[in-house]
């Protein structure tokens, strides 16, 4: 006899470079069922499994690609260092450039209706724009139909600037289309906690060294930063979470660092997300993140693509932060 108390999955994904599950969120919400994830770091796997209950596998260039299950729809947050403003921008030349091609071997393999790929806003123009269109025209090579973007959070309701590549494809033509997003991002307040431990406090040098550096009025509540030439900037939003920046990189008005919730919050993870191990690995987790609300809009207009109705478990309710209603 078939169980009705579980809800019918519309469609299978896997969740690929998965980190902290920023992906998976949206996805699971609308119906989908997780059936292969892979990350690497230890810590990641540690807080992944905590909130969904499922470690994930490790090193993916260890996995043969035709051991992964059949699914419908590919998901991958593939490494951005190689590719990063911030870093030597090595591209394919650096170990982690290549490893998009494991993901060419999966599409190649298991032929999955669509995927969805997210990296840093730089990919398009690494190396003249030679390192896109050689993924570009790879991934046409498989039979996709591509679709690519780049789409900022401040416009998907974050007080967060981080600008991202986003790439889509189907193996069949769609009338598919990137989400606009609103304009408009919830004022910083929103996310800010009102009282913070100590441990969050910047020293006094620092305070006063930004402070004197400070030439205009700064907004408040506001976060500072420092960009690597030293230059100090005061902002109503945040500036792009960074996963290697210096632990004062933003500063809470220019007096204390986020706390790991506010960091969460900037990536539009729901509340009720478990929270673990140490402060500088949670940094980084949240810094290698994907804004889950830039997700979730690009999934509702893919399967609707797809022509798949979304059926989330629990509807997102607009609050003061982003994505509270759900569980993970």
């Amino acid at each position: 006899m078939q169980n009705h108390t579980q809800p019918r999955s519309e469609f299978k994904f896997i969740d690929l470079f998965a980190g902290i599950g920023g992906m998976r969120i949206p996805f699971k919400y609308m119906g989908g069922e997780c059936v292969f994830s892979s990350e690497i770091d230890p810590s990641c796997q540690k807080i992944y499994d905590l909130n969904y209950g499922e470690k994930p596998e490790g090193d993916i260039t260890c996995i043969a690609p035709e051991s992964i299950p059949d699914h419908d729809i590919l998901l991958a947050g593939f490494p951005c260092q190689a590719f990063s403003i911030i870093g030597r921008q090595n591209g394919f030349s650096d170990s982690r450039g290549v490893l998009f091609f494991y993901i060419e071997n999966i599409l190649r393999e298991k032929k999955p209706a669509a995927f969805l790929l997210e990296n840093v806003k730089r990919l398009r123009s690494h190396d003249e724009g030679r390192t896109f269109q050689i993924i570009q025209q790879k991934l046409i090579d498989l039979g996709y139909h591509i679709h690519s973007n780049v789409l900022n959070s401040l416009d998907f309701g974050l007080p967060q600037k981080r600008e991202r590549t986003y790439i889509v494809g189907f193996r069949e033509p769609t009338a598919f289309e990137f989400p606009k997003g609103s304009q408009t991002y919830q004022e910083l307040s929103s996310i800010l906690e009102r009282l913070t431990e100590k441990r969050y406090q910047a020293s006094e040098h620092i305070i006063k060294r930004r402070q004197d550096a400070m030439k205009s009025k700064p907004p408040s509540p506001g976060i500072w930063h420092e960009n690597k030439s030293g230059n100090i900037s005061a902002l109503p939003y945040s500036c792009a979470l960074r996963a290697n920046a210096s632990h004062n990189y933003l500063l809470v008005n220019g007096e204390r660092r986020l706390t790991e919730r506010e960091m969460l919050r900037l990536q539009g993870f729901p509340e009720n997300f478990k929270i673990s191990g140490s402060y500088s690995q949670m940094r980084k987790q949240a810094g290698n993140s994907v804004s889950v609300p830039v997700i979730k809009a690009i999934a509702e207009n893919m399967l609707r693509a797809l022509k798949l109705k979304p059926h989330p478990k629990k509807k997102f309710k607009s609050s003061r932060k982003t994505l509270t209603s759900a569980s993970v």
